[in-house]
């Protein structure tokens, strides 16, 4: 069996980080310094065996680049053609389906909307750890208790997600959700499928930093996003509700929501926090 060996890293102080993009930024540079190889799995050659690597999976989940790698390596093991890490975050009086990670295509996430993927991700189907994941089949799915109607289920078959497994995730208080998906019905092996769900768990609960900053990298509904912007831009609450075609009650409204979402203490730095990460 091959054991890995390299240079002891030496690692400077950090600065604070505030930003998903300084954390991704260090990530990716202590990932090319020096570090040894560090796959997912390695083979047990004597016996033709997959063995876990616990400690070297969490060291390399250290950027988004890292997790996309890692949730495409676990697509392929468990035979699925597509993955999406999705966070459910309650707002107000919705929950609303925040994407992490995916391999869907831009195109199909538009068609389906968050409203179906939140529904997805937690429905009656969805397995929680040690519970025996089952599939919702497109063709069947009109008649899975009402998860999705008929026109939604064509559309998923469609857009060949035929078969789709919805895994609950537990890794400190975030609600994570995998979604793991074919275009054929029965290609996605449940024993593996079990397995990756357990790796998953493991290896997210090492970087809670980075999910959750994923997670609420766009924390701002449509309306409030708006509100900042043409805040920022300099118009007053009664231009913006102009704009808008709203009160200026409904504008100072939002903005409080977006304040609150970024704990910040006033506007500008709600607004210098959403510029600062490109929301605006």
């Amino acid at each position: 069996m091959r054991t890995d060996s390299g240079p002891k890293q030496q690692m400077s102080s950090p600065a604070p980080l505030h930003r998903t993009e300084i954390l991704e930024h260090r990530a990716s540079n202590q990932t090319h310094e020096g570090r040894p190889n560090t796959s997912i799995e390695h083979r047990d050659n004597a016996k033709g065996e997959h063995t876990s690597r616990p400690d070297a999976l969490s060291a390399r989940l250290s950027s988004r680049g890292d997790l996309t790698s890692f949730l495409m390596e676990l697509t392929a093991e468990v035979g699925a053609d597509s993955y999406m890490l999705v966070a459910i975050v309650h707002d107000q009086d919705r929950s609303d389906a925040r994407i992490i990670s995916s391999n869907w295509i831009f195109d199909a996430i538009e068609l389906i909307g968050k409203r179906l993927i939140a529904n997805l991700a937690q429905g009656t189907l969805t397995a929680a750890p040690g519970v025996r994941p089952r599939p919702l089949v497109a063709a069947h799915a009109p008649a899975a208790n009402g998860l999705v109607d008929g026109e939604e289920a064509r559309l998923l078959d469609v857009l060949g997600h035929s078969e789709i497994y919805s895994l609950r995730l537990h890794v400190g208080r975030q609600r994570l959700f995998v979604l793991f998906s074919a275009a054929e019905v029965g290609q996605i092996d449940e024993p593996t499928l079990v397995k990756a769900q357990m790796k998953c768990c493991y290896a997210l609960s090492r970087i809670p930093q980075l999910i959750a900053a994923a997670a609420m990298q766009d924390p701002l509904s449509d309306r409030e996003r708006e509100c900042l912007f043409w805040v920022s831009e300099g118009k007053t609450t009664d231009e913006v509700a102009v704009i808008l075609g709203v009160s200026s009650n409904t504008v100072n409204s939002y903005i409080t929501h977006a304040i609150q979402k970024f704990a910040a203490s006033n506007r500008a730095m709600a607004i210098a926090t959403a510029i600062r990460s490109g929301i605006i």
